[in-house]
């Protein structure tokens, strides 16, 4: 790779990764407040909750993901663009199911902390999985 060619690449990677930043700002907002409304005001267990919580987020992610964030799309076919998206997802989900039954407890059940930790873990898979899978240029 030539060293301009590094520099573009470097640029784009950047500016996807911003672009992801708020994107996922706004879906861990919502996945967030949905967490906290179906447990606190649903009576809903926290693990369940947080699948919920998070399974919103993910579509919210997706829709903005190809009409905002990234620069090219690997993928004619929606569907399984769609698809391979949600088990990229999926796997986020169990990393985060994983995390919240690991660190709630540690954490004195603050399953709110455990969910703010665990979202650094679980933006960092998404973004490089999703970007590497669907959305660089191959």
């Amino acid at each position: 790779m030539k060293h301009s060619d590094s520099r573009v690449w470097l640029k784009q990677l950047c500016g996807e990764l911003g672009r992801y930043t708020v994107v996922g700002g706004f879906a861990f907002v919502l996945d967030f407040a949905l967490l906290y409304a179906l447990t606190e005001w649903g009576g809903i267990h926290y693990i369940v909750s947080a699948s919920i919580s998070f399974s919103a987020g993910l579509v919210f992610n997706y829709v903005l993901s190809i009409a905002w964030v990234f620069e090219k799309r690997c993928c004619s076919n929606t569907r399984l663009e769609f698809f391979l998206f949600f088990m990229v997802g999926i796997g986020g989900l169990i990393l985060t199911d994983i995390f919240m039954a690991t660190l709630t407890p540690l954490l004195k059940n603050n399953y709110m902390l455990a969910k703010f930790i665990t979202v650094f873990f679980v933006y960092l898979w998404n973004f490089f999985l999703r970007r590497q899978l669907l959305f660089a240029q191959n």
